[in-house]
Order: C-alpha cells, then sequence, then structure tokens
C-alpha cells in the first residue's frame, strides 16, 4: 500500500512570471524527498490551460521532462465575454474530491505560481472552495500581499516604518497626467523606482531620473496593471528575511542582496545571476534583531500562513529602516534568497519542504474546526 503523502505541485500560468514559476517547480521537484512524497505536477499552460501531469517516480533534470495525460482549455463564452473553466472539470479538484481507497486524492497542493492568478489570492480561492489543504498564505494574505498599495496601507495601519509613495490608477492617470508629475516630483523627487501595483518578480519596473523616464516608465508599468505606484529613492541597502510558520511564526537570519545593475531588477535576479547574496548579512546584532521583528510583524499584519519573505531598506546614511514588501511566494530558483536565509538559519532544503507541507495540514485542520452554517431553531 502506498503511504506517500500525495503532493500536487501547481505551477506556469497566466502572469508574466510564468518563466520564473517553471523555474521554481523544477527546483522543488529535485528537492523532495520522494520516498516519502508523491509528487504530482499540475502545469498551468499562458493561455489557462490546465495540464494534468503523470507521478513521478524521481527528481527530474529538466521541467520539459513532466509528461501530461489530460489537459483542459479554457472556452470562451460569447455572452459574457469571459475566458472560463469550469471548476469541477479542473484535474486538480476532480482528483481531490473523487478518488478513493488504493485511488486516494492528494493530500495537499504546493502552489508554485508568481505573480497574476498564482498569488494574488486567486488559485487560493479556488482551492479553499475546493476544501483542498495548501502551501502558503490564504487567500486575503495572498490578495494583501500582492498588491503593493493595499499592502503599505495594512504596514501603515500596523506602524511599520515605510519609505514615501504615490499611487494612482489608469484612469486617473489619463485624466490628470500633470497632477501626478508634479506630486511626484514635489513629493518624492528623482530618482524615484516606478512599479506596477500587481506584480512580482520586478517584472516592469524602472527607475526614474528625470520627467521623460518617468512618464515612459508609467507607460511600462501600466502594461503590466491598471494601478501603479512611484516610490521615493533611499540610498540604502536591501535586507530580505524569510518568515516560515502560521499563528507562531520563525524569522530567519537576515540576509542582503547586493545587486549587479543600478537595483534588483528580473535580468539580475533570474537571468545573470551575477547578484550577490550575503548570508547573514552584516548587521549590528541589535539591529539585525530588529529587522526579524519587523518581518514578523509584517507578515501578522497581513495575516500569513506557511512561508514569506519581507524585504527592506536600511539607509546608508543614517541607519533607518524601511519596510520595502512582503512576498508571499517567494521562489525557490537556484537564484533564491528564501531558501538559502533558511539553510543558514540550519534548515535544510528538504526540511523547509517537509515543514510547509505540515503547516499546509495544520491550517487546514484549524479552519475544520470551525462553524459554517447555523441553526436557527426553527
Amino acid at each position: 500500500m502506498n503511504n506517500k503523502v500525495r503532493v500536487g505541485l501547481v505551477y506556469g500560468g497566466r502572469s508574466g512570471e510564468h518563466d520564473v514559476s517553471l523555474q521554481t517547480a523544477l527546483a522543488v521537484i529535485k528537492a523532495f524527498n520522494h520516498s516519502t512524497y508523491e509528487i504530482h505536477p499540475f502545469y498551468i499552460d499562458r493561455q489557462g490551460g490546465w495540464h494534468s501531469g503523470l507521478a513521478l517516480s524521481g527528481p527530474v533534470k529538466s521541467i520539459a521532462e513532466l509528461t501530461f495525460e489530460t489537459a483542459i482549455s479554457p472556452s470562451f463564452d460569447e455572452d459574457i465575454a469571459v475566458t472560463k473553466i469550469e471548476a469541477d472539470k479542473l484535474p486538480i479538484t476532480s482528483m481531490f474530491k473523487s478518488a478513493s481507497g488504493e485511488q486516494r486524492g492528494l493530500d495537499v497542493v504546493f502552489p508554485l505560481l508568481h505573480g497574476t492568478f498564482g498569488e494574488d489570492g486567486t488559485i487560493q480561492g479556488l482551492l479553499e472552495m475546493a476544501d483542498i489543504p495548501y502551501v502558503g498564505a490564504g487567500v486575503l494574505a495572498s490578495a494583501v500581499g500582492m498588491d503593493k498599495v493595499m499592502m503599505k496601507k495594512v504596514f501603515a495601519q500596523e506602524g511599520l516604518p515605510q519609505c514615501m509613495f504615490r499611487y494612482f490608477n489608469r484612469t486617473q492617470w489619463e485624466k490628470d497626467q500633470v497632477f501626478f508629475l508634479m506630486e511626484i516630483e514635489i513629493a518624492l523627487g528623482y530618482p524615484c523606482f516606478v512599479k506596477p501595483a500587481n506584480l512580482g518578480s520586478s517584472v516592469g519596473i524602472s527607475k526614474a531620473e528625470n520627467r521623460d523616464e518617468l512618464v515612459e516608465a508609467i507607460k511600462l508599468a501600466f502594461k503590466y496593471d491598471r494601478k501603479v505606484i512611484v516610490e521615493e529613492n533611499v540610498d540604502a541597502r536591501e535586507i530580505e528575511v524569510a518568515i516560515l510558520g502560521n499563528d507562531d511564526p520563525l524569522a530567519s537570519v537576515a540576509g542582503e542582496i547586493i545587486t549587479s545593475s543600478s537595483f534588483y531588477d528580473y535580468k539580475a535576479k533570474y537571468i545573470e545571476g551575477k547578484s550577490v547574496m550575503v548570508i547573514p548579512a552584516e548587521l549590528e546584532p541589535e539591529l539585525s534583531e530588529r529587522i526579524r521583528e519587523l518581518a514578523v510583524r509584517a507578515f501578522s499584519a497581513i495575516d500569513g500562513s506557511g512561508l514569506s519573505r519581507v524585504d527592506f531598506f536600511v539607509d546608508r546614511k543614517n541607519g533607518e529602516v524601511y519596510i520595502n514588501e512582503i512576498n508571499t511566494m517567494p521562489g525557490f530558483t537556484p537564484f533564491s534568497m528564501y531558501p538559502s536565509l533558511w539553510k543558514e538559519t540550519g534548515k535544510s532544503y528538504g526540511e523547509l519542504l517537509e515543514n510547509l507541507i505540515n503547516l499546509a495540514l495544520e491550517r487546514n485542520a484549524d479552519k475544520h474546526k470551525l462553524q459554517y452554517s447555523f441553526e436557527t431553531g426553527r
């Protein structure tokens, strides 16, 4: 009898970070203990089609080695003009709910999706509806962690120190570009950083040195999201902390990114691989401890669960600490900071994955203690 824990890995997706997700999936597959876990890959292509993979007998050398037995493509509904997939036909939900005995379904799902439709609460909502245990943040924490504007508002409520920023949506920008340009120049100055509000992995981010570059940067950011955020530039060290846990989270040692470019962009993260990770970061013990404490507070502020990576700036001039953002589904690529931080803290890649699976099952069991119906007595 097969007593392995059956883990569904969902990767790919309809986002600008599709390729990053593929790298993450391969790294995770290689790291799992295949004598304990039975891995079932589920690939979402760039058009939104779901592909159900055969169970893996062991690690693979490349993501292209995976084979798929079923595929479900999205259909276009002309009446409501949207692309849709019926939830009960998704291979991941049908596999989980219909199997029994030796053909039992998945025990837990590990969504390795970065960016839109994967890190923003979308896939989490589907798994919640299907009552499938899953690794990582829930719907609310995922959505807040993905939207940089909402994230900063929550952090402000928590009293976490942040850099100055401004934001606007496409409609506001098209109505009054001059107003927003002047507000940015007066409040933030140059250089400043322009980002899509809902995207990760530094996709669509630009550094603007003047008004012409600012306009072009905003135009680029609007290609990826309907809302844009502009942040002041701080001459700072980039410090990151990994968080692991549910209601009682743990913080790793702090690490520092020394980038190979003017800022830690997509190319520096995933293509060139020339950025240097210094782990642990060379910080005074008191400063390191304060950053780790702030990381836990940020994780709790968004009601995080499972894992997150929290990024900070430390001002080179005065040593002030500013929280930059929280990433609720950090990458597990060969260049990723999250597993590297835990390795230095004393937790191997395999142990980390095992902890994440257990945290997912723990969170699901806790959810089942809740009552979802109310009897009126009538």
